[in-house]
């Protein structure tokens, strides 16, 4: 199992995913639809340039988002 992360870039207006299982792992993508598209590809590449191999096993990506917004209250 591979565990990512994704948080909402405010100022780049970007998805932006990161992974501690991956060595460097870090990319954007405008939607995280678009973001799984590319964490597909890029995944199985970062972990091969790592030296790390799967034999042509597949393994579940789990991406966790996070987008923080601020809400105002009445008085």
């Amino acid at each position: 199992m591979i565990l990512g992360r994704s948080q909402w870039g405010s100022e780049a207006k970007v998805w932006v995913a990161t992974s501690d299982d991956v060595v460097g792992l870090a990319t954007e993508a405008a939607t995280p639809d678009e973001l799984a598209e590319k964490l597909q590809v890029m995944i199985p590449e970062l972990l091969e340039a790592n030296g790390e191999t799967g034999d042509g096993l597949e393994m579940p990506l789990f991406v966790m988002s996070e987008q923080v917004a601020t809400v105002r209250l009445s008085s």
